[in-house]
């Protein structure tokens, strides 16, 4: 099993070998500004869905996840 620094490392090379450093640095950004399930995200890839649905069950998950932050915002508001 590997370290958490040897597994930042390896990813980190594998997604620059594959995506190139601005794309890998995208890519970093996008993971950690948004809520992100990973499981769930590499078993929709591994599924039979198409790209459209992927996208649009992408896009569902992202509404819902601003909408319940803008409720959480109101909420705070309101007490």
């Amino acid at each position: 099993m590997m370290t958490d620094t040897e597994l930042r490392v390896k990813g980190a090379q594998i997604l620059a070998q594959h995506l190139g450093d601005i794309e890998m640095e995208r890519f970093i950004a996008l993971i950690q500004r948004e809520p992100f399930d990973y499981t769930r995200w590499r078993q929709a890839i591994e599924s039979d869905l198409s790209i459209e649905d992927i996208s649009a069950e992408a896009m569902e998950l992202r509404c819902k996840n601003r909408t319940d932050a803008a409720i959480l915002t109101i909420d705070k508001v309101s007490e």
